[in-house]
Protein backbone atom coordinates (compact mmCIF):
# COMPACT_ATOMS: atom_id res chain seq x y z
CA UNK A 1 0.00 0.00 0.00
CA UNK A 2 2.90 2.31 1.08
CA UNK A 3 4.71 1.53 -2.67
CA UNK A 4 0.96 2.38 -4.28
CA UNK A 5 0.65 5.76 -2.61
CA UNK A 6 4.28 6.89 -3.31
CA UNK A 7 3.34 6.07 -7.27
CA UNK A 8 0.24 8.21 -7.32
CA UNK A 9 2.36 10.96 -5.87
CA UNK A 10 5.26 10.19 -8.41
CA UNK A 11 2.24 10.51 -11.19
CA UNK A 12 0.91 13.23 -9.59
CA UNK A 13 4.84 14.78 -9.78
CA UNK A 14 5.20 14.58 -13.50
CA UNK A 15 1.97 16.17 -14.08
CA UNK A 16 3.13 19.09 -12.13
CA UNK A 17 5.91 19.02 -13.70
CA UNK A 18 6.64 21.28 -17.05
CA UNK A 19 9.49 19.89 -17.84
CA UNK A 20 8.50 16.44 -18.41
CA UNK A 21 7.13 15.98 -21.44
CA UNK A 22 6.03 12.09 -21.52
CA UNK A 23 6.97 9.32 -18.71
CA UNK A 24 7.86 5.78 -18.66
CA UNK A 25 6.91 3.28 -16.04
CA UNK A 26 9.06 -0.16 -15.15
CA UNK A 27 10.16 -2.45 -12.62
CA UNK A 28 13.17 -4.05 -11.53
CA UNK A 29 15.05 -7.39 -10.87
CA UNK A 30 13.30 -8.94 -14.43
CA UNK A 31 9.58 -8.53 -13.85
CA UNK A 32 7.14 -5.64 -14.03
CA UNK A 33 4.60 -5.95 -10.87
CA UNK A 34 3.02 -8.57 -9.77
CA UNK A 35 0.27 -6.70 -8.34
CA UNK A 36 -1.06 -6.08 -5.10
CA UNK A 37 0.36 -7.45 -1.74
CA UNK A 38 -2.06 -10.50 -0.98
CA UNK A 39 -0.92 -10.76 2.47
CA UNK A 40 -1.95 -7.19 3.32
CA UNK A 41 -5.31 -7.62 1.02
CA UNK A 42 -5.80 -9.93 3.64
CA UNK A 43 -5.68 -8.21 6.71
CA UNK A 44 -8.29 -5.84 5.19
CA UNK A 45 -11.57 -8.16 5.25
CA UNK A 46 -11.95 -8.30 1.55
CA UNK A 47 -11.70 -4.03 1.59
CA UNK A 48 -10.26 -3.61 -0.99
CA UNK A 49 -9.96 0.72 -0.66
CA UNK A 50 -6.43 1.52 0.08
CA UNK A 51 -5.10 1.63 3.29
CA UNK A 52 -2.99 4.75 3.03
CA UNK A 53 -4.52 7.35 0.56
CA UNK A 54 -3.28 10.37 -0.72
CA UNK A 55 -6.85 11.35 -2.45
CA UNK A 56 -10.25 10.11 -3.36
CA UNK A 57 -8.67 9.47 -6.87
CA UNK A 58 -6.18 7.71 -5.79
CA UNK A 59 -6.92 3.18 -6.45
CA UNK A 60 -5.63 0.49 -4.84
CA UNK A 61 -2.27 -0.27 -7.39
CA UNK A 62 -2.01 4.11 -6.99
CA UNK A 63 -2.61 5.92 -10.00
CA UNK A 64 -4.54 3.63 -12.55
CA UNK A 65 -7.61 5.97 -11.79
CA UNK A 66 -6.17 8.85 -12.48
CA UNK A 67 -7.98 9.79 -16.20
CA UNK A 68 -6.22 10.33 -19.79
CA UNK A 69 -7.64 13.84 -20.18
CA UNK A 70 -6.41 16.96 -18.91
CA UNK A 71 -10.01 18.88 -19.13
CA UNK A 72 -10.41 16.47 -15.78
CA UNK A 73 -10.80 18.31 -12.25
CA UNK A 74 -7.71 18.95 -10.15
CA UNK A 75 -6.15 17.79 -8.23
CA UNK A 76 -4.23 15.77 -11.32
CA UNK A 77 -7.31 13.31 -11.66
CA UNK A 78 -5.76 13.68 -15.15
CA UNK A 79 -2.56 12.18 -17.14
CA UNK A 80 -2.34 14.58 -19.99
CA UNK A 81 0.95 13.06 -20.97
CA UNK A 82 2.34 10.08 -22.93
CA UNK A 83 2.92 7.39 -20.50
CA UNK A 84 4.80 3.92 -22.41
CA UNK A 85 5.50 1.30 -19.86
CA UNK A 86 8.58 -0.82 -20.18
CA UNK A 87 8.01 -4.68 -19.28
CA UNK A 88 10.46 -7.04 -18.45
CA UNK A 89 8.99 -10.59 -17.20
CA UNK A 90 5.57 -10.34 -15.06
CA UNK A 91 2.72 -7.81 -15.38
CA UNK A 92 0.06 -9.75 -14.06
CA UNK A 93 -3.11 -8.82 -11.58
CA UNK A 94 -2.67 -5.44 -10.74
CA UNK A 95 0.39 -5.26 -12.49
CA UNK A 96 -0.95 -6.20 -16.02
CA UNK A 97 -3.94 -2.94 -14.93
CA UNK A 98 -0.68 -0.51 -14.29
CA UNK A 99 0.47 -1.69 -17.78
CA UNK A 100 -3.35 -1.21 -19.28
CA UNK A 101 -2.65 2.38 -17.90
CA UNK A 102 0.30 3.04 -20.43
CA UNK A 103 -0.51 4.31 -23.70
CA UNK A 104 2.19 1.74 -25.65
CA UNK A 105 3.69 -1.10 -23.79
CA UNK A 106 7.58 -1.82 -24.74
CA UNK A 107 7.94 -5.40 -23.78
CA UNK A 108 10.99 -7.78 -24.23
CA UNK A 109 10.91 -11.36 -24.63
CA UNK A 110 10.46 -12.15 -21.31
CA UNK A 111 7.26 -10.85 -20.70
CA UNK A 112 4.26 -12.26 -19.45
CA UNK A 113 1.05 -10.50 -18.80
CA UNK A 114 -1.97 -12.35 -16.85
CA UNK A 115 -4.93 -11.83 -15.03
CA UNK A 116 -3.48 -14.19 -11.98
CA UNK A 117 -5.58 -12.95 -9.79
CA UNK A 118 -8.15 -15.29 -10.73
CA UNK A 119 -6.36 -17.86 -9.26
CA UNK A 120 -7.29 -16.49 -5.79
CA UNK A 121 -10.24 -14.33 -6.24
CA UNK A 122 -9.39 -11.33 -6.25
CA UNK A 123 -11.32 -8.58 -8.51
CA UNK A 124 -9.82 -6.28 -11.47
CA UNK A 125 -10.64 -2.77 -9.28
CA UNK A 126 -7.98 -0.93 -10.87
CA UNK A 127 -9.12 -0.97 -14.60
CA UNK A 128 -8.47 -4.37 -16.07
CA UNK A 129 -12.17 -4.78 -17.12
CA UNK A 130 -12.48 -1.48 -19.09
CA UNK A 131 -8.80 -1.06 -20.46
CA UNK A 132 -8.19 -4.91 -21.48
CA UNK A 133 -10.90 -4.95 -23.87
CA UNK A 134 -10.77 -1.85 -25.36
CA UNK A 135 -6.78 -2.60 -26.04
CA UNK A 136 -7.47 -5.98 -27.28
CA UNK A 137 -10.89 -6.54 -28.16
CA UNK A 138 -14.00 -8.20 -26.17
CA UNK A 139 -13.17 -11.66 -26.96
CA UNK A 140 -9.36 -11.54 -26.65
CA UNK A 141 -10.15 -9.65 -23.01
CA UNK A 142 -12.40 -12.33 -21.98
CA UNK A 143 -10.04 -15.03 -23.09
CA UNK A 144 -7.36 -13.88 -20.21
CA UNK A 145 -10.19 -12.60 -17.50
CA UNK A 146 -12.23 -15.57 -17.34
CA UNK A 147 -8.86 -18.22 -17.70
CA UNK A 148 -6.19 -16.16 -15.60
CA UNK A 149 -3.60 -17.52 -18.35
CA UNK A 150 -0.21 -16.55 -19.59
CA UNK A 151 0.20 -14.15 -22.67
CA UNK A 152 3.78 -14.09 -23.68
CA UNK A 153 5.23 -11.48 -25.39
CA UNK A 154 4.87 -13.13 -28.92
CA UNK A 155 1.04 -13.06 -28.36
CA UNK A 156 0.86 -10.31 -26.43
CA UNK A 157 2.21 -8.32 -29.79
CA UNK A 158 -0.20 -10.04 -32.38
CA UNK A 159 -3.08 -9.00 -30.35
CA UNK A 160 -1.77 -5.24 -29.84
CA UNK A 161 -1.46 -5.49 -25.87
CA UNK A 162 2.56 -4.97 -26.92
CA UNK A 163 3.28 -2.36 -29.24
CA UNK A 164 6.79 -2.97 -29.44
CA UNK A 165 9.09 -6.51 -28.16
CA UNK A 166 12.72 -5.96 -28.16
CA UNK A 167 15.33 -8.73 -26.52
CA UNK A 168 16.04 -9.45 -23.02
CA UNK A 169 16.74 -6.67 -20.72
CA UNK A 170 16.22 -3.47 -23.63
CA UNK A 171 12.57 -3.01 -22.43
CA UNK A 172 13.43 0.17 -20.10
CA UNK A 173 16.29 1.08 -23.06
CA UNK A 174 13.85 1.31 -26.36
CA UNK A 175 10.92 2.61 -24.02
CA UNK A 176 13.10 6.03 -22.94
CA UNK A 177 13.82 5.93 -26.29
CA UNK A 178 10.25 6.10 -27.61
CA UNK A 179 9.24 8.60 -24.91
CA UNK A 180 12.10 11.13 -26.33
CA UNK A 181 10.69 10.98 -29.77
CA UNK A 182 7.32 11.34 -28.77
CA UNK A 183 8.69 14.39 -26.12
CA UNK A 184 10.01 16.57 -29.93
CA UNK A 185 6.35 16.86 -31.41
CA UNK A 186 4.23 19.63 -31.20
CA UNK A 187 2.94 19.33 -27.56
CA UNK A 188 -0.17 21.16 -27.69
CA UNK A 189 -1.57 18.87 -30.88
CA UNK A 190 -0.22 16.20 -29.32
CA UNK A 191 -1.59 15.52 -26.16
CA UNK A 192 -5.11 17.37 -27.91
CA UNK A 193 -5.20 14.20 -30.34
CA UNK A 194 -4.55 12.43 -27.52
CA UNK A 195 -6.83 13.00 -24.93
CA UNK A 196 -9.88 12.87 -27.97
CA UNK A 197 -8.73 9.48 -28.55
CA UNK A 198 -9.52 8.55 -24.89
CA UNK A 199 -12.28 10.84 -24.41
CA UNK A 200 -14.49 9.24 -27.44
CA UNK A 201 -14.55 6.19 -25.44
CA UNK A 202 -17.74 7.57 -23.28
CA UNK A 203 -19.15 9.76 -25.64
CA UNK A 204 -21.63 9.16 -28.84
CA UNK A 205 -20.38 9.75 -31.94
CA UNK A 206 -21.56 13.61 -32.51
CA UNK A 207 -20.15 15.13 -29.44
CA UNK A 208 -17.04 12.92 -29.48
CA UNK A 209 -16.96 14.93 -32.85
CA UNK A 210 -17.61 18.01 -31.01
CA UNK A 211 -15.34 17.43 -28.50
CA UNK A 212 -12.35 17.05 -31.18
CA UNK A 213 -12.93 19.91 -32.71
CA UNK A 214 -13.04 21.78 -29.16
CA UNK A 215 -9.50 20.58 -28.42
CA UNK A 216 -7.71 20.80 -32.00
CA UNK A 217 -8.83 24.06 -32.85
CA UNK A 218 -6.57 26.27 -30.45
Amino acid sequence: PETAAALYDAFCDAERADEVLATVLTGADGAFCAGADLKAVAKRDADFSPPVKKHPQQAPMGPTRLLADRDAPEPFASLAKPLIAAIEGHAVAGGLELALMADMRVCSETAIFGVYCRRWGVPLIDGGTLRLPRIVGQGRAMDMILTGRAVDANEALSWGLANRVVKPGEARAAAVALAKEIARFPQACMRADRASAYAGWSLGLDDALKAEARRGAP
